[in-house]
């Protein structure tokens, strides 16, 4: 089966236009990407691929590897390109990292790599501190993070009844390990409803591209 798009994942209201036309804007400017639910399944990687799609044409995805060696698959000069962990967590897999791994991945994006991630947490906090206190990553690399998108899973973690996108955050800094955030986008539950809740701040430099995105998924 092919890869769901950002048009499929707004066709069945796993996003609004909206988010997908911040998501595509996102991946355009090549900013670094945390993706986070708590049940597996939940649709993280496959969100990823979907926006990892609009970065620009020709940029290098480095999926990182456990047995790549202490580089992890990272290149010894910068190109520009996303460096691909699949996951944070301590479980084991090849492309799941832990521990010193993240730190070394976090260390890269100062040298021009940029990060497309995913771990499984509940709120923006717990998030940051499975990356700052359990990982130990530095306040100023965690800050590297540009968007974080959390999806919430609903009904049983094998065949979810509903998938959406429920908060979207552009992160500002981290302090003490804690983030400070705009929420961007968020679901209203109860009422089944996608809400566009602040402009960003930091993404969305390149003039027009998301008025065009957002024609393109609304239509």
């Amino acid at each position: 089966m092919p890869d769901l798009t950002l048009a499929d994942l707004v066709a069945n209201r796993t996003m609004s236009p909206e988010i997908a036309a911040t998501l595509a804007v996102a991946a355009e400017e090549r900013r670094s990407l945390l993706f986070v639910a708590i049940p597996r399944m939940a649709g993280k990687s496959t969100t990823m691929r979907a926006v990892l799609h609009y970065a620009p044409a020709g940029t290098p995805m480095h999926q990182l590897l456990r047995s790549a060696g202490p580089t992890l698959g990272i290149p010894s000069q910068p190109d520009g390109g996303y460096l691909l962990m699949s996951e944070v967590a301590g479980v084991g897999f090849d492309d799941y990292l832990w521990g010193d791994e993240v730190r070394t991945v976090f260390a890269a994006l100062g040298r021009g790599f940029s990060l497309a991630t995913a771990l499984h947490a509940a709120t923006l906090d717990e998030a940051f501190s499975v990356i700052t206190r359990e990982n130990r990553v530095p306040d100023d690399q965690a800050a590297r993070i540009d968007l974080m998108v959390y999806i919430r899973s609903i009904g049983h973690w094998s065949r979810p009844t509903r998938r959406a996108v429920a908060e979207v955050h552009e992160i500002q800094s981290v302090s003490a390990g804690r983030p400070q955030a705009r929420l961007l986008h968020r679901w209203d539950e109860a009422a089944d409803r996608f809400e566009a809740v602040e402009q960003p701040a930091r993404i969305g430099s390149l003039v027009g591209t998301y008025e065009n995105h957002l024609r393109t998924f609304a239509s």
